[in-house]
């Protein structure tokens, strides 16, 4: 009879100290945490020995491209739970993971646990403030589009209603094939542009500019002056191909076939698209077609553009997007990507993951205070602040919500009031100013949508709110306390129909209190959480309200509040401590 042999006792090395539960994480590790330069990193960790000697804890941190670690001793809070922090300055790819400090000495011992990653996008992913172009209708000739000559005289006046990011929809040439009409008919008349979606043409793709608008040349004049008046440039990379576009003739194999062998065209249920096909990630080229696409980003990267705003990003594969976007930032880090998807959840939540730096999101159809408090705790507060940063557009060229159609200004004030100060990123597409707000029927669309036809507006009609806009967007610029996403808390009002939200970066405090309803007088009793305002035990403070200039003394948990539009639909108040 053999004996088997027992295997070998590990040997000693640091006291089994184990480091386990190691926070923040992102699906255990599996996708970094998001960042954006200045902020700082809590780290939480569980450790703990067998025995009863003592030892102490490091948390470790460095950018991704460093070789020696930072170390920071943590702090030990309870239930055998460390806690430490650092923070990130630069963009880029860092990592952060904790080790034991031990023996009479409380020497540091090597790394035994977990590594976990930090991407730090650049701050715009987090504080900035969009206004969406759409380029053939900055012109003033009815019936003709505009040129980048035309885009360029706007600038101006819309860097002085205080936008940093200029958003350009496709400005590629569009194809003539299943040319959809105006309100998307499904055949175009004679002169009618077509979406500018169904991108490419006799005149190119991708990598060209529609000659109607001008040339490569014109396109980077403008992005030069977009630049010099201090825009960051943001570009549709909507992956749409007309019938027309080059690669169907260069590259038939990139596409999907019906069973007749006709190419497919693209659908997004419970819409269809006649006029663009889509394109097969999969297909047997598809080294080939990824390395086009993304050449794609590399061209427009070249001329300027530093913000990509994808185009339906759920309806094409995640392991593509993960492929690309880790590609490009691993050179240009300070590009960012938001994601256009307004899907599922789950789906929304995945893209952010993968590595996309903005969503849009829900917020477009939030409406009461119950309903808008819980989704931005879910953002600001929950997981998905670990990972998403959130951007609200009230409206996009696509949808005009309910709420929003042939409604009053004072309720297209709200909804950017709520927009801009809410999150640090938001946007606005072009004629929201205007107030514009008339529906296609039993539908959340615009009627004579410019997505369909050429369009000339008058920028300063009658009923316009572009000096509310400007006022907040200076607001927004002034105070460090909106320039943050995880700062938001919210206030109790016993009327539903008023929302009460503060903000608050050091002595910076600002709260908001919002009248939901655009017509009717609201009033009611704010409960404070004096703690988050700075005010606990404070029995008398002054809050001023930055919009109308009025000042207010207050006491106390509980004050009162009433806002009567069309005079005032929100009070934004500094908090000043007596």
């Amino acid at each position: 009879m053999t004996t088997k042999k027992s295997s070998t006792p590990p040997a000693s090395s640091i006291l089994h100290v184990i480091a386990e539960n190691l926070q923040p994480s992102v699906d255990g590790g599996r996708f970094p945490v998001k960042a954006v330069p200045g902020e700082t990193i809590h780290v939480t960790a569980d450790m703990f020995r067998d025995g009863h000697e003592k030892f102490a804890a490091d948390l470790l941190y460095r950018r991704k491209d460093e070789k020696k670690w930072r170390r920071m001793p943590m702090r030990f809070v309870d239930n055998d739970q460390w806690a430490g922090e650092f923070t990130v300055n630069v963009i880029g790819f860092w990592e952060f993971t904790v080790a034991p400090v031990i023996g009479a000495g409380l020497k540091p011992t090597p790394i035994t646990g977990e590594i976990r990653s930090v991407r730090v996008d650049p701050k715009l992913t987090e504080h900035s403030a969009w206004y969406e172009m759409f380029a053939r209708s900055q012109g003033t000739v009815s019936g003709k589009s505009a040129t980048f000559a035309d885009m360029e005289k706007r600038l101006p006046e819309i860097k002085a209603l205080g936008f940093d990011v200029l958003y350009l929809p496709p400005i590629h040439p569009i194809g003539t094939t299943k040319r959809k009409g105006k309100n998307n008919s499904l055949e175009a008349q004679p002169g009618e542009p077509g979406s500018p979606y169904a991108i490419g043409g006799k005149k190119g793709g991708h990598k060209s500019v529609h000659p109607e608008l001008g040339t490569l040349k014109d396109c980077q004049k403008f992005f030069d002056r977009c630049h010099k008046l201090g825009f960051t440039v943001a570009l549709d990379y909507a992956l749409n191909c007309s019938p027309d576009h080059p690669y169907v003739k260069q590259h038939p194999d990139w596409f999907y076939r019906e069973k007749d062998g006709t190419i497919k065209c693209a659908e997004n249920p419970p819409k269809r698209y006649e006029d663009i096909y889509p394109l097969n990630f999969f297909c047997k080229d598809r080294n080939g077609l990824w390395r086009e696409l993304k050449s794609i980003v590399d061209f427009w990267i070249k001329m300027g553009v530093t913000i990509f705003r994808v185009d339906n990003p759920h309806t094409k594969p995640f392991v593509f997007w993960e492929w690309l976007i880790s590609e490009v930032k691993a050179k240009r880090p300070d590009v960012a990507f938001l994601s256009e998807a307004f899907t599922r959840p789950k789906i929304m939540k995945r893209l952010a993951k993968i590595g996309f730096d903005m969503p849009y999101t829900y917020f477009t159809w939030r409406e009461t205070a119950q309903e808008l408090r819980e989704y931005l705790e879910e953002l600001t507060q929950q997981e998905p602040s670990l990972y998403m940063k959130p951007i609200f557009f009230p409206t996009t060229p696509d949808i005009l919500p309910w709420h929003l159609q042939n409604a009053p200004r004072e309720m297209f004030m709200i909804r950017f009031a709520l927009a801009s100060t809410l999150v640090g990123s938001y946007g606005i597409y072009n004629s929201y100013e205007l107030c514009e707000n008339i529906p296609f029927p039993d539908k959340e669309e615009f009627l004579n949508s410019e997505k369909y036809e050429y369009k000339v507006w008058d920028w300063n009609r009658a009923g316009n709110i572009k000096d509310f806009i400007q006022t907040i967007n200076r607001i927004r610029q002034d105070h460090p306390a909106l320039h943050q996403l995880k700062n938001l808390t919210f206030h109790d009002c016993d009327n539903p129909k008023i929302l009460a939200y503060s903000k608050a970066a050091g002595d910076d405090v600002l709260l908001f209190v919002v009248n939901l309803d655009p017509s009717h007088v609201q009033s009611g009793s704010v409960t404070l959480e004096l703690e988050s305002l700075g005010l606990d035990g404070v029995p008398n403070f002054g809050v001023h309200d930055l919009l109308s200039e009025e000042r207010y003394a207050w006491s106390g948990s509980r004050n009162y509040v009433e806002l009567n539009p069309p005079k005032q639909v929100l009070h934004i108040l500094k908090i000043d401590r007596f």
